[in-house]
């Protein structure tokens, strides 16, 4: 039960994100592109941090608690279902050209590269499409893992005496989610980009605390207690089949494996890698991610700005994630993880924990900054899909010139007709994990043939990215319902294999797009790539002409990166269970990593090509 101290600290945190709405609204208002993207004035180091505030969120960390307490140090590896190694990507090159382009979303970026014209309006219809689903999916996400965490700390015997209508018991986790929806609805509608940063850091730095506070309980249990885990538990490797056996600890846990699909390691885990590097190489999705990209002061600028949010997201959440899951670990007999059906449900561990191990006071900060990790998820979602319903749909086919009133008034309502959508979305949504797959292995997956080939063949138009998108999407819906006893990242390959027929199919029915926008885009973006016959007509107009020639240097920056990201997530997992030789070999392994990207990459950030 939540004290008084603890109330008051959550109370103070919801009224420090009204006030920072007010504060800063009337910059917001200036212009649209103050409103979208902070009149792209904000430092790097502060949209890193809001962006991984954004990755910190709720519905994640309970989903990463629960993998560690059942897979271990293994459960480094499953994250990268979304792919998470897609920020070294962004890192060493992809921000870079994404922000080059100086738009405001990720469908006006389209025009650069397939123009104006049939094609490009079909590309562009397709993309906000394909943002809007993505977006009300992740708003669901979040939605329906906030109302399963507050729900464990506010008990609704206490407060349905004083609601006025009837709640059904199954209903109650997205009664709470409607609630405090709302406090995000409100600065982010108000405060736009900045307001969202500027929560963001707030949330960020009591997330930090807290992380620390939970990793030394954590750290501390480990130290006095006997912990019993399976073999294999404590090891990054894994072989054929994953060979974890909790019969003889918590049977239920089996029961957990076998339900997530993950028996069978080795072709779960290629799959990933597969799936996650196509992902990774095809950019960013059009979400809140993209936006922060574009709201960078400059292309280096936005470099640094992703590689800065796996230096801050990953030690912090992680030592927080280690911690709980050694407190659950070690004094499991004491949770509460029975559904009011009488089920065990592994993803109470993380409230549960909260609820049994975290003194007053530090669990309203912990509390408060959690449901700010929400918040600030939802928020950021939430300004994607206002940027674009505003600027892609309705500034693109508004036949005027629209006022600032006008401006002002359709972000409020695009916001809060997107927060109705995903509200009710929210309420068919049966758990974290099912609307997770879906995310991140179907929708995700339907867009990454599309994706890539747009940035790497310059034969490639909009007519193609239209129809290798529309047949990644379709099956994506379809695939779910067909295969519902099979883990969706399991049917990526028939999405690759349609996604590729639409691509090649779209491409060679139309002609090219025309030479003036392909000139524009390759000498402005600079990717490397297939694209020999415009860099031909470039160097007759300009014999100094230069191609990208960084293509090795930037896959060896990709390799040492995702080595130091992985490093990053495994030294708070051992510090913690107290190992102290892995400990030891992931300090010099990420020492070395430090070097070769600073030799290799941050030193070659301001490098012009012509």
């Amino acid at each position: 039960m939540l004290q008084t101290l603890d109330i008051s600290i959550i109370l103070i945190y919801l009224i420090s994100t009204i006030v920072i709405g007010l504060i800063v609204r009337k910059k917001a208002q200036t212009s649209t592109d103050d409103y979208l993207l902070g009149g792209k004035s904000i430092p790097w180091y502060l949209l890193g941090l809001s962006n991984a505030s954004g990755m910190f969120d709720i519905s994640g960390t309970i989903w990463l608690v629960t993998l560690m307490f059942v897979y271990g140090i293994k459960s480094a590896w499953i994250p990268w279902l979304w792919p998470v190694f897609n920020q070294v990507f962004l890192m060493v090159y992809l921000s870079k050209w994404l922000r080059r382009s100086n738009v405001t979303t990720g469908a006006e970026w389209i025009k650069t590269r397939f123009g104006s014209g049939r094609g490009g309006s079909l590309s562009h219809t397709v993309v906000v499409v394909f943002a809007l689903l993505s977006c009300l999916g992740f708003l669901a996400y979040g939605f329906i893992g906030l109302g399963k965490f507050v729900e464990i700390f506010i008990p609704w015997e206490i407060v349905s005496d004083y609601i006025p209508f009837y709640v059904a018991p199954h209903y109650v986790a997205h009664f709470y989610g409607i609630i405090f929806t709302l406090f995000a609805v409100f600065y982010s509608l108000l405060g736009g980009m900045s307001g969202i940063v500027w929560a963001d850091v707030i949330q960020f730095t009591i997330m930090t605390v807290s992380a620390f506070v939970i990793a030394y309980i954590g750290f501390n249990a480990v130290g006095t207690n006997d912990l019993n885990v399976p073999d294999g538990w404590m090891s990054p490797f894994f072989g054929w089949e994953l060979d974890m056996d909790w019969s003889k600890i918590i049977p239920k846990v089996n029961d957990k494996i076998a339900s997530d699909g993950y028996g069978l390691f080795s072709i779960f885990f290629m799959m990933m890698v597969f799936k996650g590097v196509l992902v990774s190489v095809a950019g960013p999705a059009p979400n809140y991610d993209m936006q922060k990209i574009l709201s960078t002061k400059s292309p280096e600028e936005a470099s640094k700005m992703s590689g800065f949010v796996s230096v801050v997201l990953m030690p912090i959440r992680y030592l927080m994630i280690a911690g709980f899951a050694a407190l659950a670990l070690i004094f499991y007999d004491k949770l509460d993880l029975y559904t009011p059906a009488g089920t065990i449900d592994f993803e109470l561990i993380l409230p549960a924990a909260i609820k049994e191990f975290v003194p007053v006071g530090l669990m309203g900060l912990l509390l408060a900054g959690l449901l700010a990790a929400f918040m600030s998820t939802f928020a950021g979602t939430l300004n994607a899909a206002q940027a674009y319903l505003i600027n892609d749909i309705y500034l693109k086919n508004k036949k005027t010139e629209a006022s600032q009133t006008q401006i002002k008034f359709m972000n409020y309502g695009s916001g809060i007709l997107v927060v109705v959508v995903s509200i009710i979305l929210g309420f068919f949504v049966e758990d974290v994990n099912s609307i997770l797959q879906w995310l991140v292995s179907a929708l995700f997956g339907s867009y990454v043939v599309a994706n890539i080939l747009k940035w790497h063949w310059w034969r490639f138009n909009g007519h193609g990215f239209f129809w290798g998108m529309v047949a990644g999407m379709i099956p994506a819906l379809i695939l779910p319902s067909v295969f519902n006893e099979t883990l969706d990242l399991y049917y990526f390959p028939i999405l690759l294999l349609t996604s590729i027929i639409g691509c090649w199919i779209g491409t060679y029915s139309a002609p090219p797009t025309d030479e003036v926008t392909l000139k524009n885009f390759y000498s402005t973006v600079r990717p490397w790539g297939f694209w020999k016959p415009i860099h031909d007509k470039l160097l007759e107009e300009n014999p100094d002409f230069k191609r990208n020639p960084n293509f090795r240097r930037d896959m060896f920056n990709v390799a040492v990166g995702i080595i130091a990201q992985t490093v990053l997530v495994i030294l708070p997992m051992y510090i913690i269970f107290r190992k102290q030789t892995p400990v030891y070999i992931s300090v010099a392994i990420l020492i070395a990593c430090i070097f070769l990207l600073k030799k290799f990459w941050w030193n070659n950030l301001n490098e012009k090509l012509n």
